[in-house]
């Protein structure tokens, strides 16, 4: 794709130290829409995303996505040059984000107080399980463990089966879109100030936000949300429901309105005069009624059928899709949301496009991830080392 002629974070600099996966993906998002990014990975033990999931030649497609619109150098920020070449990176740069454990950069003279040193106007986010402090903070941990702490395994699943974990980086995706908003406001009060300051991102955290008023329900009520499966204590019909031909489709009735057409349209308008028909949470407690009605009406159509009657009828349905279809879809087509880059190294892609749409400054996928390494020469020669300090670098293993 082309780049914009205007981009809202042009002139924006961010250096990406992090690996897997939420600081890498708010990094990516700040790309998305114009920041110069510079990945920076170890010099032998590169981003372990590059080699997640399947790969084609050789080729981690992962790191295609994850690392899209970045520039690629290598620096050892444990030895000496590799620590003060980051030093007169962050002197040029706006944002540093980075999720080693707590105490990692101190450990390595690169803390709070040396880079703000270099570059007062520096927004540091600090990316980790656990956060900067409390008694977790030192442990190792992963968007897994969130997963589990947060609440969400314990209401994911079937009320008979265990707790169930989400099959993809639920809780890094989260934390990573958190980030790059956290990134934003704290560039918005530079704006003001004049000074950076430490963004302490604990992966933990954002989880909670998304999984609403738990903690709220608990404080006022002691109500523990139990483990529904596909329904939902707040509403029904809310459920899957498997069509005459074998696919699935998703219902949903959140507003009453809709609640009021889906039972008309499946032939039992009588539902609506029951006396508990008239709020979603009694609604609810009538779920098996209301799912055998909804489930026969729909097990006896295919499925092209029922998502006609329903979008005739409108009445909120979906088809349950998996990649095959999200690709075909027209909707998704329509907002370009799977677009095709070319890429050097394996011709034509297909990924998520940018994740919103701006009509004035929109953004864009410019490359493709880069292999590793490949602009450590022209990014520290632009920082101003020489041929001679490149080769130094070299061989002190720094780079």
């Amino acid at each position: 794709m082309t780049e914009p002629t205007s981009t809202p974070l042009s002139g924006l600099r961010v250096l990406d130290l992090a690996t897997l996966f939420a600081g890498p993906l708010a990094a990516t998002m700040l790309g998305d829409f114009g920041a110069e990014v510079i990945k920076v990975e170890h010099p032998t033990k590169p981003d372990p995303s590059r080699g997640h999931g399947p790969s084609k030649d050789g080729v981690g497609l992962w790191w295609k996505l994850l690392g899209r619109n970045k520039r690629a150098i290598t620096l050892d920020l444990s030895k000496p040059g590799g620590r003060d070449t980051l030093l007169r990176l962050a002197a040029t740069t706006d944002v540093i984000i980075e999720n080693f454990r707590p105490g990692t950069l101190e450990k390595w003279d690169l803390g709070w107080a040396e880079l703000s040193a270099a570059n007062p106007r520096l927004v540091l986010a600090r990316v980790t399980a656990f956060g900067q402090f409390g008694p977790y903070a030192h442990r190792p941990g992963f968007g897994t463990l969130a997963e589990a702490m947060s609440g969400f395994a314990a209401i994911t699943g079937e009320p008979d089966a265990p707790p169930t974990l989400p099959p993809f980086g639920l809780a890094d995706s989260i934390a990573g879109l958190a980030t790059a908003y956290a990134v934003m406001t704290a560039l918005a009060a530079r704006d003001r100030t004049g000074e950076g300051q430490v963004v302490d991102m604990a992966i933990i955290e954002p989880i909670l936000t998304a999984l609403g008023p738990q903690p709220l329900w608990y404080d006022q009520l002691g109500h523990v949300q139990p483990r529904t499966g596909n329904r939902s204590q707040n509403n029904a019909p809310r459920n899957t429901y498997r069509t005459a031909d074998g696919s699935w489709v998703a219902v949903s009735t959140s507003a009453q309105s809709i609640a009021e057409r889906v039972m008309r349209l499946v032939g039992r308008p009588e539902l609506v005069d029951e006396p508990w028909f008239a709020t979603g949470a009694d609604r609810a407690r009538h779920a098996d009624v209301l799912d055998a009605a909804v489930g026969g009406w729909i097990a006896r159509r295919t499925r092209a059928e029922v998502l006609a009657a329903f979008e005739k009828a409108e009445a909120a349905v979906a088809p349950i899709q998996d990649v095959r279809d999200v690709m075909e879809d027209p909707q998704y087509q329509a907002l370009d949301t799977i677009t095709t880059v070319d890429d050097p190294e394996l011709g034509p892609l297909r990924m998520q496009n940018v994740l919103f749409r701006l009509s004035a400054t929109p953004g864009a996928i410019r490359w493709t991830g880069r292999p590793h390494g490949a602009d450590t020469d022209t990014v520290l020669t632009e920082l101003g080392l020489t041929v001679t300090e490149l080769t130094a670098l070299r061989q002190a293993g720094a780079l």
